[in-house]
């Protein structure tokens, strides 16, 4: 927090229904206290004056699925790794574990995150984090080699996962057709009420999904990726976990969106958000780090991670560069990717009421792009983080 004023001026105020083109915003103690049009709002005496120089200004990202940043694994290395996703905008981070960590590497990781929140000065920007997995269905995702919860799901391995976890994880990824799922959610949702479950990694069916809703399952972990269906009749096509989430209007649907499509083809794209509107699609960076060599027809793709196996395995984007290509694969407007990027991952999380969109009140967590979202500017509850224009 800090206690000087501080008004953004000269910027292009992205807001939820639309664009100031010629906004004011005021901070104060971490907070936004005045925003509007420069016409109208009266910058207090004494302010510290901050030209956006005609740039877009909209809340910090919320990133809720990332593994990495900079090269750097949130599992290993949490403090560079945070550094490089603060860096590019993401001013609210869910550093994510996988399925490849043991029971006690995923301690140690959830240990040392965290530790960077509760003491690293900036250890704000740690929102939570994201477990994908442990129990998701290893036919699925990047490096099956290394799935080290493929047994049965018992009490004695899931429960100093979860009791170290505890209110810091935000969403739990699971598959609900692995059998005693039923018992790791009651136990998961006992120890963090407030908890998401997200379906990943999956090849249940609508009714298997709608069995174990009443825990809370309200989001598909990358749909249109790493998911699977089961045909019922020969030579017709199976419902899975991207069709239930097309059709549960409460469903956030998470969309990995890489330059060239590789994860998700630019016509799923548009097709998840011509059926869910852009109120209910969250984009994720997933990114991830791996020096595996890549496939030789997708060599030339620079923002794709892959595992030995020469399969998928991430990414190396980060969200200013995701919204940039959601908007260059679809008609997504600018208002509408800070929207993906922003407010519906902080509305899943139910942490609207301090982050995801310009209000007053909210925290002054903040970050200025240009019309191609290179980031010009970060700000994480008010004061100014050095920005990486490297894009």
């Amino acid at each position: 927090m800090t206690g000087k004023i501080k008004a953004i001026t000269n910027a292009k105020l992205v807001l939820e229904r639309g664009i100031l083109w010629d906004g004011v915003l005021v901070m104060e103690d971490g907070l936004i206290s005045a925003f509007g049009d420069a016409a109208e709002v009266k910058i207090p005496d004494g302010a510290e004056i901050i030209d956006a120089g005609g740039k877009y200004v909209g809340p910090g990202f919320v990133d809720i699925h990332v593994h990495a940043g900079g090269g750097h694994r949130f599992d290993t290395e949490p403090e560079k790794a945070y550094v490089s996703c603060l860096a590019h905008g993401e001013t609210t981070i869910l550093p994510t574990l996988y399925y490849d960590l043991s029971k006690e590497g995923m301690l140690e990781a959830i240990g040392r995150i965290r530790a960077l929140r509760d003491t690293s000065p900036d250890g704000a920007a740690i929102g939570g984090i994201y477990m994908e997995g442990p129990y998701m269905n290893p036919i699925y995702g990047a490096c099956p080699e290394k799935n080290k919860w493929k047994g049965d799901i018992v009490p004695e391995n899931y429960k100093d996962v979860v009791d170290a976890g505890g209110e810091l994880v935000k969403v739990w990824a699971t598959a609900p057709e692995r059998p005693g799922l039923e018992s790791f959610l009651r136990y998961a949702r006992e120890v963090n009420p407030g908890v998401v479950f997200s379906v990943g990694h999956s090849e249940a069916n609508p009714a298997q999904i709608r069995a174990l809703r009443k825990y809370g399952i309200r989001l598909q972990t990358h749909c249109m990726d790493a998911t699977g269906r089961v045909s019922k009749w020969r030579g017709t096509r199976g419902c899975g976990p991207d069709e239930y989430d097309l059709t549960d209007p409460e469903m956030y649907a998470e969309l990995i969106c890489d330059s060239h499509g590789i994860h998700v083809n630019p016509d799923l794209l548009a097709l998840v958000l011509a059926v869910k509107g852009e109120d209910r699609v969250i984009l994720i960076t997933d990114c991830f780090a791996s020096n595996e060599e890549s496939p030789a027809d997708l060599r030339h793709i620079k923002d794709l991670v892959f595992d030995a196996n020469h399969d998928l395995n991430g990414s190396k984007l980060t969200m200013n560069v995701a919204c940039r290509n959601i908007m260059g694969h679809t008609n997504c407007g600018i208002a509408g990717a800070f929207k993906l990027g922003a407010l519906n991952p902080a509305r899943l999380l139910g942490m609207d009421g301090e982050i995801g969109s310009i209000c007053v009140g909210k925290r002054a967590n903040l970050v200025a792009v240009d019309d191609m979202f290179h980031v010009e500017r970060v700000f994480l509850d008010g004061r100014e983080i050095p920005a990486a224009r490297d894009e």
